[in-house]
């Protein structure tokens, strides 16, 4: 385990991969060659993993294709440990999701009550 810097407790190690490449949607995440992607490396927490993110996304700015992605790998090797959500960075609000958002219901609309029939309201 490592420790806190200056707390000499031990803290839990959580594994994330920065990664990224060339996709061929921009609204997928399936890439155009898997043999081209830039394995930016495993870092040993999100706060690491994010500058490491935010360092190639920048080198890349101007390939609207090319995406970086942070895989919190501790999820994968311990998913029943990860019970807390991920608090979304600014820089991560940002960013538009992968995955497209599904489409709002829209509301029903309001009827106008019916008005009796002028033999109906004779009968009454």
């Amino acid at each position: 385990m490592a420790s806190n810097p200056g707390s000499g407790t031990p803290s839990k190690q959580l594994l994330h991969l920065v990664f990224g490449g060339e996709l061929k949607d921009l609204e997928g995440n399936e890439f155009v060659d898997l043999k081209a992607l830039d394995i930016v490396g495993i870092f040993p927490n999100y706060a690491e993993a994010a500058k490491a993110w935010r360092a190639a996304a920048q080198r890349t700015v101007d390939q609207a294709q090319t995406r970086y992605f942070v895989v919190h790998m501790h999820r994968l090797l311990e998913p029943a440990d990860d019970e807390k959500p991920v608090k979304r960075t600014p820089a991560m609000k940002a960013r538009p999701l992968l995955a497209k958002p599904k489409p709002k219901a829209k509301p029903a609309a309001r009827k106008a009550p019916r008005r009796a029939s002028p033999k109906a309201r004779e009968s009454t």
